[in-house]
């Protein structure tokens, strides 16, 4: 799935089921469900999963525990715009699917 689809995808009723917990995480994320989103997030114990679950807690406001998230994924803690990185991690996630 490209970037396109995935955001075609953003307009059904459940993400595809094909996707993996992180890109189902963000997915919700996109909806405006942060709660099914960290649930997602949290059931992918890797670094990809670890890299979604700081961008949320970043997104609330938790910048502590996102701090820790984004050491466990081995990322920077971002300064910029929280809808780019959103793309960012999307787009990373979806070509790491192909």
């Amino acid at each position: 799935m490209d970037m396109k689809a995935f955001k075609e995808s953003l307009n059904l009723e459940m993400p595809p089921e094909a996707l993996s917990e992180a890109l189902k995480a963000l997915w919700f994320d996109a909806n405006d469900d942060w709660h099914t989103a960290h649930s997602h997030a949290q059931a992918q114990d890797d670094r990809l999963g670890a890299w979604v679950h700081a961008y949320l807690h970043r997104k609330e406001g938790d910048l502590s525990n996102a701090a820790y998230w984004y050491r466990r994924a081995g990322q920077p803690v971002p300064a910029g715009d929280l809808s780019d990185e959103w793309d960012a991690i999307t787009t990373s996630l979806l070509a790491d699917a192909k």
